[in-house]
């Protein structure tokens, strides 16, 4: 069942690495492209050294994490920072920064204020009604506040 695998050499590894990256295609992720470019690279080494499909798997893995390391170095942007990092997709990292007032006074450090159309918990210093408060940190939906 192996055997025609190990029988087809380089040429294994080229197909298997066409087969990748138009995987890339179907499924856009950039991250297939990189083993394709490792399998045809591993094929080259096959081809010209004529190593055994053991050896040739070592040099794939190795040759697959070379790739895939190198391609998240060449795609990324250069003074930017992650999205995780700059709050896109984040409302609550937005929200660091901004001033608002709470909508009632706060109780046991807890309360509300109104962002917007929506209303997102608040924790911090015990503050009366109307209160201007300022929003420090985010700590999963809660917004970490002290007056402004």
């Amino acid at each position: 069942m192996f055997d025609w695998f190990t029988n087809l050499g380089g040429w294994s590894w080229a197909i298997l690495g066409l087969v990748l990256i138009g995987g890339e295609m179907l499924a856009p992720g950039v991250f297939l492209i990189w083993l394709g470019l490792a399998a045809l690279l591993t094929g080259a080494v096959v081809g010209l050294f004529d190593i055994g499909w053991q050896a040739a798997m070592l040099v794939f893995a190795l040759l697959a994490g070379a790739c895939v390391l190198a391609g998240r170095l060449l795609t990324r942007r250069r003074g930017e920072e992650p999205d995780a990092a700059t709050g896109l997709n984040d409302r609550g990292r937005q929200l660091i920064g901004r001033v608002f007032r709470l909508e009632a006074t706060m109780m046991g450090g807890e309360g509300r204020v109104r962002v917007g159309d929506s209303s997102w918990r608040v924790v911090g210093p015990e503050l009366l009604a109307g209160t201007e408060i300022k929003v420090v940190r985010v700590e999963g939906s809660t917004l970490v506040v002290e007056k402004a």
